[in-house]
């Protein structure tokens, strides 16, 4: 769409003032098109042309908010890796690696290629997945929507201008929201498809408007080729405090891992995905996705305010048509609320998106069982356990047909993304802790006293929580006095500074404490059950390290 009065140019000059920053061409990929290509725009026309494109609108303070649709998050059902000889015996096939045939591949590659053909505009960024450039791979998005492109652009790292005129893409995404799989064709589920070609390095998005598709696909690709050269992989934030040794925060959402690496007092290095090299640990990324679910000023005031500046995207917030006011509150949409923003918004922010190798290592969950202290200093041994068991739990009212506190296990705190097997992950873990000696914590971010639905049971206070990771990341919780948990058999701090010493003692904040001992009970199994699948891959140490079932 073009504002009226603008003059169009001639399309030759037209493609030749586009493409001027484009320094491989799409043809060169063996991607023909009639489109206008609009390449490797900045924030502001990119918002321009979502606001005159009818993709978004402006909140009162700048913000660009846009609805993704029907899909409020990924579509994990129907996102496949094509099996050929490359991946046959490298990934880890089952229900999140589904595969897919090289014949129906070709079908969808042919029926993609023919539809970008077809489009009348099209967007290209030029990207880096990583930020540590021994390691870091050039991705070229295509897209169909600008306010897509201004994503993927926030999320991923910004090329240099000079960066930018050698750049020549290694993987490719192109996602067309319009584009309608065929399952019989292409041979997915639905009409929806995310498709990973890593002999091809191409990666095909359609039929959904949800951003995080193509953050995610990246972040596969780095999970894929990353190991093979001794990196781990993880889906962790990290930060640096003022002594100079970082901290990396493991965590599923809504455990506290954005809110809680994103401290004033700490340098902040990134709050999602991040690789750990002999050298660093470096962000994959440029940009924050932080939910945007019940945010306010008081209780995580940098991201809040991240919300009222020019070049953040919020997703399916809900907004008065009338004053352009935000309500954070407001989850008829979706409790998936997200807010996607440049990393350099958060004050105090890594320069180069990078620190030390850690020194502390996190493991978040939200515990909706009341059973987990707020904090408990693991051995290397239980730390690998807890980093194969991923856990946390769902919480009544934050999903459909969730009605009461259910325990969720996803292996390395993000299965969804590992195309490996995990012990391919646990034994870097493993590794990088032997040739480190980071510290390693679990950190329980849910509730005391009771199940999360029992009457008057509230979540750990944020204040408490940071009072514990704060003696954790300085040291001096190590000079507390520490007690063995008769259920997991991690060190549970019993008094520390700032801290009410009812919450360090999950059994005595019952009312109930037989309640609590059967509770305990129902979790161990769960953990135990849970842990089954991995015990062929892990040494004896690991084992005697878990909790055993009553």
């Amino acid at each position: 769409m073009r504002k009226p009065g603008v003059p169009r140019l001639p399309q030759f000059q037209m493609e030749t003032a586009l493409t001027a920053s484009l320094s491989f061409p799409l043809d060169q990929q063996g991607i023909a098109t009639s489109a206008t290509i609009y390449a490797n725009l900045g924030t502001a026309p990119l918002v321009e042309q979502a606001l005159n494109r009818g993709e978004g609108r402006l909140t009162k303070d700048g913000a660009l908010l846009v609805d993704t649709g029907r899909f409020t998050g990924r579509s994990v059902k129907d996102k496949f890796v094509v099996r050929d000889a490359i991946t046959e015996n490298q990934i880890n096939w089952g229900a999140i690696n589904q595969p897919m045939a090289q014949e129906h591949w070709n079908n969808l590659k042919a029926d993609f290629l023919a539809a970008v053909k077809d489009q009348k505009e099209l967007f290209v960024a030029d990207l880096f997945g990583g930020s540590q450039p021994e390691y870091r791979v050039n991705v070229r998005v295509i897209t169909q929507m600008a306010w897509h492109s201004l994503f993927v652009r926030t999320l991923l790292v910004r090329p240099t201008s000079d960066e930018l005129a050698g750049f020549v893409p290694e993987y490719t995404i192109i996602n067309l929201p319009s584009f309608k799989a065929n399952p019989e064709r292409h041979g997915c589920r639905s009409d929806t498809v995310i498709a990973v070609n890593f002999t091809e390095k191409l990666i095909l998005i359609g039929n959904t408007e949800y951003s995080g598709e193509m953050k995610k696909g990246v972040f596969g690709l780095l999970n894929f080729l990353l190991p093979a050269q001794g990196v781990m992989p993880m889906h962790c934030s990290a930060n640096i405090g003022p002594d100079g040794t970082s901290a990396i925060f493991f965590g599923l959402s809504g455990t506290g891992k954005t809110t809680l690496s994103a401290d004033a007092s700490r340098t902040l290095i990134g709050d999602d995905e991040h690789g750990w090299s002999d050298q660093a640990v470096f962000n994959f990324e440029g940009g924050c996705y932080a939910k945007m679910i019940n945010l306010s000023a008081e209780g995580e005031p940098e991201i809040y305010a991240t919300t009222k500046m020019f070049g953040t995207i919020l997703e399916n917030v809900a907004m008065d048509e009338e004053t352009r006011e935000l309500d954070f509150t407001d989850a008829s949409k979706t409790e998936n609320t997200r807010g996607a923003y440049p990393i350099e918004f958060i004050p105090n922010t890594s320069e180069k998106n990078l620190g030390p190798p850690p020194s502390n290592i996190i493991f978040l969950t939200a515990d909706a069982f009341g059973v987990l202290p707020p904090i408990a200093r693991l051995t290397p041994e239980q730390a690998m356990y807890h980093f194969l068991s991923g856990y946390t739990a769902k919480v009544a009212g934050t999903e459909i047909g969730v009605t009461h506190p259910e325990a969720t296990f996803s292996t390395c705190f993000g299965a969804a993304f590992m195309p490996r097997h995990p012990s391919v992950y646990g034994n870097l873990l493993k590794e990088r802790i032997a040739k480190g000696g980071a510290q390693c914590w679990l950190v329980n971010t849910g509730w005391s006293g009771g199940k999360a639905t029992d009457p008057g049971i509230k979540r750990m206070p944020i204040k408490a929580t940071r009072a514990l990771l704060n003696a954790a990341l300085d040291g001096s919780l190590n000079n507390a006095e520490f007690v063995r948990d008769p259920n997991f058999g991690f060190e549970v701090p019993v008094a520390v500074p700032g801290v009410d010493s009812k919450l360090l003692d999950p059994r005595g904040a019952w009312a109930d404490p037989a309640a609590y001992d059967e509770t305990a009970r129902e979790l161990v199994n769960k953990f135990v059950q849970n842990f089954a699948q991995f015990v062929d891959y892990v040494d004896q140490g690991v084992i005697e390290a878990a909790p055993k079932a009553a």
